[in-house]
């Protein structure tokens, strides 16, 4: 179990993966507005839990458990983002900086329970049985229903 602060690294990572093809320290810095000596120690803790592929000045390589756990974390983020957003309709830069702060404190249990329940209110039925935070089901409605 690896703490919040070193998800939200993984979560940066995937992202930056995703959008560049590759992950470097300079961007990760930049993205998470943070020093590169920051960014290289949650490296090495990541390195060591096994969720990283590094050699020092290479390419950074997440692993398919770290990848999964980046998705996990984004996921949450979405599902809070939505309640946020649709639900209590808060203005959308608002709605972005209290998804961030209250996913890191939210249990799977709770991001389940309240992602049912934004799926219900929404109208979104489809995740009203088996819903699981552990694997990626909701991110694409989530998205669709936060950009209307």
């Amino acid at each position: 179990m690896i703490s919040k602060a070193l998800e939200e690294y993984l979560k940066t990572m995937y992202v930056l993966k995703k959008q560049n093809g590759k992950i470097r320290v300079t961007d990760i810095a930049q993205k998470m507005n943070c020093t590169k000596p920051s960014v290289n120690k949650a490296i090495n803790q990541l390195k060591k839990e096994n969720l990283l592929n590094y050699e020092a000045y290479g390419t950074i390589e997440l692993t398919k458990e770290a990848e999964d756990l980046a998705k996990k974390v984004l996921e949450a983020y979405d599902i809070v983002y939505v309640f946020l957003k649709e639900v209590l309709n808060l203005q959308t830069d608002e709605a972005k900086k209290e998804a961030e702060k209250m996913k890191l404190a939210l249990t799977d249990s709770t991001a389940n329970q309240l992602a049912k329940y934004v799926h219900k209110v929404l109208g979104l039925t489809n995740l009203d049985c088996d819903y699981d935070i552990s694997k990626e089901k909701c991110r694409n409605c989530a998205r669709r229903t936060s950009s209307h």
